[in-house]
């Protein structure tokens, strides 16, 4: 995690009255049509769009109120009365809205039978966003304690809004508040990576409600996000590399590449190197330093995922033999897509109150044998120094005992929400199922039949008897040995 600048999303339409299909009576909410960007500005949605009215502080209901952004991508078949699928992006920071546009094609299936409802988290795009207006180049591993502390102080100061009313008991609130606004009486959610800790922790608040969940990338109660992620991810690349080394073309392209890599680090920790890249947005020349933190940044960012995987063997091979342009024009493209879509203040919000605290046990020798180092570590907990103690429940951190039905989906490969974490969370629910997809980093949603899956385990509103079985074929993207691709 870093903290960096994240643009907000446009203002909402003029809403007109609507009514979810199938839903119980109950209270009606404004809403009218409107179109969902792609984050890349590749496309856009179509939704209903609207927004929710809730007080900061739930505590003072006649204090400073703050506006929630909401979209509905209704069901294709309007005379469908299934529970509508509510959709917790991750992060922490990133806006539904914004995840939705990036994978809208991964819920098509979903969307057949169900509403899709979206709710921009409070601090995330259009719910009163969190923003910390820092220049491109801040990041934790590359700044004193003592500047990071300064830029934090800088970041509180300037948001619109007061940091401690933005956490995960606050927001599990606001989801119920929008559940009843559209008038469904009950509901399934979908939780990826951080989104899953709300998902958990919505069903402890609000059992009633809840017909079924799907958590992805599976962050398990209590579980301090990121603490361990410089060993989980060091474990990912060493398979990585175990991976290339048994595959003869990789091992034949790319020979003794994990040595190769220690060496790259060591060089580049020396003596930094200047380049002139085309800059992702404009296109425009840009001169950037690639140096250990960058190296570590872009190996890190590229692991999340197996089709990304499939071209660090490659990009860390050009990088030992001094062509380092391919790895930090891909670290730039990478952070540029970040950093239009996290609010690093609501990103700190959360880390800083629920997370961090965690960060000071971390046994030190150990992390700094891992690529990582200690420096993330250092630069977090500085970062979150003097962040004001957010609103936690008091039984949040406690083991889940829930009897709502759970579909968990983990991957084999998975750097920061690894499978562990997910056989943790599903010892919470009585009717569980947790499926381990082969080969898989971070985020199943988008594995060919997932989506079938999940439509399925909502169906039948339970884990029992589930066939996730079409998952078995999935395996790691192959490695790309040249430019030109993977061999046949």
């Amino acid at each position: 995690m870093s903290l960096r600048p994240a643009a907000a999303l446009a203002a909402l339409l003029v809403v007109l009255p609507w009514t979810a299909p199938g839903a119980a009576p109950a209270a009606r909410v404004a809403l009218a049509d409107c179109r969902l960007p792609h984050p890349a500005g590749l496309a856009t949605v179509p939704a209903r769009c609207g927004s929710v009215n809730v007080p900061e502080n739930p505590a003072e209901s006649g204090g400073r109120r703050i506006t929630l952004r909401v979209a509905v991508v209704p069901a294709l078949d309007r005379r469908s009365e299934r529970e509508p699928l509510f959709i917790v992006s991750g992060g922490p920071g990133q806006a539904a809205t914004d995840f939705y546009a990036a994978y809208a094609s991964a819920f098509a299936t979903i969307q057949r039978t169900r509403d899709l409802v979206l709710l921009d988290q409070r601090g995330t795009g259009g719910s009163n966003p969190l923003d910390c207006d820092f220049p491109d180049d801040v990041d934790t591993t590359r700044y004193s304690p003592d500047l990071l502390r300064q830029l934090s102080a800088q970041c509180r100061q300037a948001l619109r809004g007061r940091p401690e009313f933005y956490t995960t008991s606050v927001a599990v609130q606001d989801l119920d508040r929008v559940r009843v606004a559209l008038g469904y009486e009950r509901i399934a959610l979908y939780g990826i990576s951080y989104g899953t800790r709300v998902v958990q922790h919505y069903v402890r608040r609000f059992p009633s409600s809840v017909h079924a969940v799907v958590l992805d990338g599976v962050v398990a109660p209590g579980e301090a996000l990121g603490v361990e992620t410089p060993f989980d991810s060091q474990r990912a690349l060493d398979a990585m590399f175990r991976r290339c080394e048994r595959e003869a073309a990789c091992a034949k392209a790319f020979p003794d590449l994990a040595r190769r890599f220690d060496e790259l680090r060591g060089r580049l920790a020396d003596q930094p190197v200047k380049l002139t890249l085309p800059d992702p947005a404009n296109a425009e020349p840009r001169e950037v330093e690639f140096g250990n933190a960058q190296l570590v940044g872009a190996v890190r960012l590229l692991n999340y995922q197996s089709a990304t995987t499939a071209l660090l063997p490659l990009l860390l091979d050009r990088a030992s033999r001094g062509d380092y342009a391919p790895l930090a024009g891909q670290l730039l493209l990478i952070g540029r897509s970040l950093d239009s879509q996290i609010a690093y203040g609501m990103n700190a919000a959360v880390a800083c109150t629920e997370d961090v605290p965690g960060y000071s046990t971390v046994n030190r020798d150990s992390l700094a044998r891992t690529y990582f180092g200690t420096t993330q570590v250092d630069g977090l907990l500085a970062l979150c120094d003097g962040w004001p103690r957010g609103v936690v429940d008091a039984d949040f951190a406690q083991p889940l005992r829930s009897a709502v039905p759970a579909l968990l989906l983990s991957g084999e490969f998975d750097p920061v929400t690894p499978p562990r974490s997910g056989e943790a969370a599903a010892k919470g629910f009585a009717d569980a199922r947790h499926v381990v997809v082969r080969g898989q980093g971070h985020g199943q949603i988008t594995e060919p039949c997932a989506a079938r899956v999940v439509a399925s385990f909502l169906d039948l509103g339970t884990a029992r008897g589930l066939d996730a079985s079409c998952l078995d074929a999935a395996g790691p993207a192959p490695f790309f040995v040249d430019a030109a691709g993977p061999t046949p």
